[in-house]
């Protein structure tokens, strides 16, 4: 019997061990759920929230500390993109009311809000407490002709964003307590921020506690910084941007622009975008900037990089044939397939018809240890040292596991991540003789009463021979050609090199690649013969047929580009490519922009149709009015809510402020007309 009776026992301590494990396992689990929750919690708060620890126990005689002016950010060309704005804020020291209770129903009504919630604020309290923070002033002075004892108005500093969602990723925010906490706010923090204002807490002539604003110490104010970003660029690309989402079905997207002779960012689209002004109504996730942190796969842009580095390391030469095999290659582990059949293809054909097969046997003989250390020279596998906040180094292995499977998908992109400003900057050595260059944000700052400091652009680092480079975009230039992938990024009168990338998305669920999701990739150079910019394009998820790089995000690569360059002088338009045979197609043509200047702003332009206005909250985008008549310049200005000073008639031949530049609603506008102009 005990004999039975230890083997029950033991049975049913083997049968309860994996319950409790189970258990344990789950309670483990939902402790850690809790932890997060609260971790997230207590991280909103001290994003959004004021510090009430800071403000919340300030007694006779004590100081309380208010965020000094937080100095202003600009566009390279001093539009304002953030600067500070008085907000009144509504105190109370509950001591001193002499009706809690009545005073709670009185905010209440004249601050719009619930009356228990003034009344939870005003609980168990004595002394300061903020009971609503950057109220307007219409409640601001409902409630100073209440009267109250004990509840005054403070003014307090409130960042504004004149741009909204424009740049709202790059920009970022600061939180009611003025620290930045995204973007531009978060990274130069410490130069913007200034000293904190001081206020002193005394007693008036009743006895009765008070913040005694005559007494005020300002401190100083914060720095101020332009960035390297161009605000009318900026513009272009959200709109390119945003049309592409719509017309693609994509779930969100990003566009980078860069001069790859100095690193300057010009634009950095990213949507969905959020409004900072409105920062206490957001999800902190919804405000990361893809461009810099997502490590996305970069899919076969990371094609052209392999064959730079092939070349550089004479492992291949432009007139070498590589046989594709008819389209299915095996290695261990995988059978690399391409879109169609190709039998031997040169180098330059690989990259054109954009080639798995082709780019693995050309990694093979690279070898992986080299493979991958010119893609770290390229900048993969680090931050580029932007000076963005948390910049994602990306994803790249030392050694691909030393398995060939590995490396083969390395070589078109598979396996590995990068963040769209990664692969900015690594097509950037494309365009820059070889030379890669750490991307600038910030091109100056200036402190308080003093001039403007240029930050120095950094000295280039060499990847790749001046003739590497040079090679390497004579074949990019035939992925833009009529029979490439990327044809559809081409721009008349201009030479331009590219490379598509459509990568499948990892499905963690499956533990597989999803058939049907994607991101849609176009990195591009132009003009090839004397680079003025790198634009990068990435859509995830755009829907079929329009899933390609090629077929969604070549399209708004020539159209961004056509519109920078334009801001730059000169005058292009996408063309309308030719259909082929090839596998990326795309059924919707990309409407060309009205291409604008920044240089000089007269001339005899061709009469053309009337531009689009933007809007930027309180403020425009102003467009090229030149080639406009009369009545064409008046409807557009009345649209945009511009007072227009007219002189002259016929065509407009010029405007003052110039075309791009972001003014105030009923801002003044000069355009001068001549009779008889003709199209240049």
């Amino acid at each position: 019997m005990r004999a039975a009776g230890s083997q029950a026992a033991s049975r049913r301590r083997a049968d309860t061990g994996p319950r409790l494990r189970r258990r344990l396992a789950i309670t483990r689990l939902a402790l850690l759920f809790a932890f997060l929750g609260l971790a997230a919690r207590a991280a909103h708060l001290s994003v959004f929230e004021e510090r009430g620890g800071a403000l919340g126990d300030v007694q006779l005689g004590s100081v309380l500390t208010l965020a000094p002016e937080r100095g202003g950010i600009f566009d390279r060309g001093g539009s304002e993109l953030a600067l500070a704005v008085d907000a009144p804020s509504v105190y109370a020291i509950p001591a001193s009311l002499e009706d809690p209770a009545a005073a709670a129903q009185k905010l209440a009504r004249a601050l719009g809000t619930g009356r228990n919630r003034i009344a939870k604020r005003l609980h168990g309290r004595r002394s300061f407490v903020f009971l609503a923070r950057w109220v307007s002033p219409e409640k601001a002075a409902r409630v100073e002709a209440l009267g109250l004892r004990g509840v005054g108005i403070l003014t307090e500093q409130r960042r504004s964003y004149p741009t909204g969602p424009l740049a709202a990723h790059l920009v970022g925010f600061s939180n009611i307590d003025g620290d930045g906490v995204r973007g531009i706010e978060q990274a130069e923090n410490s130069w913007l921020r200034g000293t904190p204002r001081r206020l002193p807490v005394e007693r008036d002539g009743t006895g009765q506690l008070l913040v005694d604003q005559g007494k005020e110490h300002w401190g100083t104010a914060g720095g101020d910084v332009t960035l390297t970003l161009d605000v009318a660029m900026q513009a272009e690309a959200m709109a390119a941007l945003d049309d592409a989402l719509e017309r693609s079905g994509a779930r969100a997207g990003v566009v980078v622009s860069l001069d790859p002779r100095t690193g300057d960012l010009l634009a950095l689209a990213e949507a969905p975008s959020f409004d900072p002004n409105r920062f206490r109504k957001l999800r902190f996730p919804d405000t990361r900037s893809r461009a810099f942190l997502d490590a996305i796969e970069p899919g076969s842009t990371f094609k052209a990089f392999l064959m730079a580095a092939a070349l550089e390391h004479r492992t291949v030469t432009p007139e070498d044939r590589i046989d594709c095999e008819q389209g299915s290659f095996r290695v261990p582990g995988k059978t690399i397939t391409d879109h169609r059949p190709h039998g031997l293809l040169s180098p330059g054909d690989i990259l054109r018809v954009s080639s798995n097969i082709g780019a693995v046997k050309i990694a093979f003989a690279l070898g992986p240890e080299t493979h991958v250390e010119m893609l770290r020279r390229f900048g993969f596998g680090a931050p580029t040292g932007s000076g963005f906040p948390d910049e994602s180094s990306g994803l790249l292995r030392s050694i691909p596991h030393k398995r060939p499977v590995d490396h083969a998908t390395l070589a078109f992109g598979q396996g590995t991540g990068a963040t769209p400003v990664q692969v900015a900057a690594a097509t950037a050595v494309l365009a820059n003789e070889g030379l890669w260059l750490r991307p600038r944000l910030v091109a100056a700052r200036r402190a308080p009463g003093k001039s403007w400091r240029p930050t120095p652009v950094a000295s280039g680092r060499r990847v790749l021979a001046p003739e590497t480079a040079r090679t390497i975009l004579g074949m990019l230039e035939g992925v833009t050609g009529s029979q490439g992938t990327g044809r559809r990024a081409g721009l008349r009168g201009l030479r331009v090199a590219g490379k598509t990338g459509t990568a499948q998305k990892w499905d963690a669920e499956t533990g597989r690649y999803a058939e049907n999701r994607f991101v849609a990739w176009f990195t591009g150079i132009v003009p090839v013969d004397a680079p003025r910019l790198v634009i990068v394009v990435a859509l995830d998820e755009p829907k079929r047929p329009l899933h390609t790089g090629g077929g969604s995000a070549a399209p708004v690569f020539a159209r961004v580009a056509a519109a920078h360059l334009a801001r730059l002088g000169v005058v292009t338009e996408p063309e309308a490519a030719p259909r082929a045979s090839l596998p990326e197609t795309m059924t919707a043509q990309v409407p060309s922009p009205e291409p604008q200047a920044t240089g000089a702003t007269s001339g005899r332009p061709a009469p053309k149709s009337v531009p689009q206005v933007m809007r930027l909250l309180d403020r425009v985008l102003l467009p090229d009015l030149r080639g406009l008549t009369v009545d064409q310049v008046r409807t557009v200005t009345a649209k945009a809510d511009l007072s227009v000073q007219i002189s002259g008639k016929g065509l407009a031949v010029a405007q003052d402020p110039p075309p791009g530049t972001v003014i105030r609603n009923r801002a003044p506008v000069s355009v001068r007309f001549e009779p008889g102009a003709n199209s240049i």
